[in-house]
């Protein structure tokens, strides 16, 4: 991984984050509205733009970029990792007070950003992007419409786009995210159940103008899985032992009340005979004791790995380091 880095007396207070992967006619585009929005909105910032191991010269368009702008700044990865490492490489490498995110397909529109800035001042600590009128394929709206839907009920967090890449973070919340494998798509429901105040408001989107989406038909059943992992490790990351005992303890008590039945009807006089409901009773009892057992373990490495830090919402007259 090699990094350009832009010299600077003082920190940006906005930093943008632009992961890019196989957008080399997008990015000069893109960085001509990213400047314009930019100056206008009347603060110091910077760009980082990290290619997520592009092949059609999206490295050497930022490196160009770059070196035509002093505040903007490049992160190539070696091969493609996935969206998810393009933003958390990023997030480790601003320096920003906000730091703001979007597509580098030219979906996102720079000059909204004043819109998520009064949103994040009225109270919040996320604001994300909502596509109202999305410019896509309906093979796309409506999978993802399902898809919000079942998020929201397991975030407990009512969003209409969990996954629109158009979203401002205050760097507290930016701090606190732990962001692999694919779950980039759950960055609020993430920040949520840390305690950080999320809401959205609705952007301009627009139809994509070079080259084809990344994303197949894998990210929802990929999008299923991680938002599994991603409200275990949320609600259960101190506690295992909460969630595999419940379960344990759920098959061990079926297992022993099947269990119990059988020694009632053997003291009745039935003779006790080896049956397939009697099997059932005992691998139940089995399950159960071999689920607690993983929920122990799961306590000892949690207790082992614990830390003693927590996520602040805000910092004040305080040094970030």
């Amino acid at each position: 991984m090699s990094e350009m880095t832009a010299r600077g007396s003082s920190d940006p207070r906005l930093s943008v984050v632009v992961p890019a992967y196989n957008e080399a006619e997008s990015l000069p585009e893109l960085h001509r509205e990213l400047l314009e929005a930019l100056n206008a909105l009347g603060m110091s910032w910077e760009i980082l733009y990290v290619d997520d191991g592009s092949r059609d010269g999206s490295d050497r368009v930022i490196e160009d970029l770059c070196r035509s702008e002093p505040r903007a700044r490049g992160i190539l990865l070696s091969r493609n990792f996935g969206k998810s490492a393009a933003l958390a490489t990023g997030f480790q490498a601003v320096r920003g007070e906000f730091v703001c995110t979007l597509d580098a397909d030219l979906q996102d529109d720079p000059h909204e950003m004043p819109r998520l800035f009064a949103a994040l001042e009225g109270g919040l600590d996320l604001v994300s992007g909502w596509k109202q009128k999305r410019r896509d394929p309906v093979t796309k709206r409506w999978p993802s419409k399902l898809f919000n839907r079942v998020t929201s009920m397991v975030a407990g967090v009512r969003l209409h786009d969990f996954n629109c890449g158009y979203k401002l973070y205050r760097r507290e919340v930016v701090d606190a995210l732990e962001v692999y494998g694919e779950l980039h798509r759950f960055l609020p429901a993430l920040a949520h159940w840390r305690g950080f105040r999320v809401g959205e408001v609705g952007v301009n989107h627009r139809a994509r103008r070079f080259g084809q989406s990344k994303f197949g038909a894998a990210r929802f059943v990929n999008g299923f899985l991680d938002l599994l992992t991603a409200a275990f490790i949320s609600t259960s990351a101190l506690k295992p032992l909460h969630v595999f005992g419940r379960i344990g303890l759920g098959f061990f008590l079926l297992g022993s009340g099947l269990a119990v039945w059988f020694v009632v009807q053997w003291l009745q006089g039935e003779p006790l005979r080896v049956r397939p409901l009697m099997l059932a009773g005992a691998a139940c009892v089995l399950l159960g004791i071999q689920f607690i057992l993983m929920g122990l373990l799961g306590e000892m490495i949690a207790h082992q790995s614990a830390r003693d830090e927590y996520p602040v919402r805000r910092r004040f007259n305080l040094d970030r380091s």
